[in-house]
């Protein structure tokens, strides 16, 4: 693939050119799978029924456990990794039928019906038939994306290496509880530069990113079957309750649930 324009593989042209408004792209993934940065001239909807995809942009670092969907406008430079042997059921969209998503990169939840209809488009020709049924699933598609809640799994990233020194340790032990003095030496940059490069190039403060890297880390770990005591302890939370409320308030369902509904 390209580093930065779109695809060149031949296999993904047929999707990336269709004359349909929808067409469905269906593969299968190893464990620790990486796709090198690249961009597509369409927008995709990135969904997997089996394992988690990691995705990374320029401006953030996502996590697409099952349940979940990436939203990728067109020409969007990114980069993906498969965590566990996964099952990609993706959408490719015309210029026309990506108005029907969000403007920017976005997880979005993908409803039992979407998923249906993600699948029932993955079976259909690249070019079908613009008078049969998948006409019908297209149109209903875009309707449930235009629908679509969004889920924070979004982990802005960081452009200053001082900041970078920051947010690659607690991505590497996200439990990692030092505060922001605690990590100036490794930085090489004071508490007060590094809460201003927080605010400045996330648009969070330093505790919300970190909070957000770890629901977002407790997601992909419920998802893929962890207990929810075992993911809380994994991504820092000492509390049972305090990890169950953070993930309600963030998801609208409980840890349990998420785990319960993986794949």
């Amino acid at each position: 693939m390209s580093a930065d324009g779109p695809s060149s593989r031949p296999s993904m042209q047929p999707f990336e050119r269709a004359p349909r408004p929808l067409v469905g792209y269906a593969h299968d993934y190893p464990d620790g799978h990486e796709a090198e940065r690249h961009a597509h001239p369409r927008a995709q909807l990135l969904y997997a029924t089996r394992g988690l995809m990691r995705i990374a942009t320029d401006a953030a670092q996502f996590v697409v456990p099952p349940g979940t969907g990436l939203w990728v406008p067109a020409n969007t430079p990114h980069a993906v990794r498969m965590d566990g042997e996964t099952s990609m059921r993706a959408l490719f969209l015309r210029e026309d039928a990506a108005r029907a998503g969000p403007a920017e990169v976005t997880v979005v939840a993908v409803s039992p019906l979407l998923r249906e209809l993600i699948l029932a488009a993955c079976d259909a020709p690249v070019t079908w038939d613009r008078r049969g049924r998948t006409r019908h699933v297209a149109a209903l598609a875009l309707d449930e994306i235009g629908r679509s809640a969004t889920r924070p799994l979004a982990v802005p990233a960081a452009r200053d290496a001082r900041l970078r020194r920051v947010t690659e340790a607690l991505h590497a032990d996200p439990s990692d509880g030092r505060d922001l003095a605690q990590h100036a030496d490794a930085a090489g940059a004071s508490a007060r530069t590094l809460a201003r490069l927080f605010r400045r190039e996330t648009g969070m403060s330093f505790d919300q990113w970190r909070r957000q890297l770890r629901l977002a880390e407790a997601a992909a770990r419920l998802a893929q079957g962890e207990s929810p005591a075992r993911a809380a302890a994994a991504v820092g939370y000492a509390s049972g309750p305090a990890f169950g409320a953070a993930f309600r308030a963030a998801f609208g369902t409980t840890p349990g649930q998420v785990r319960v509904g993986r794949g």
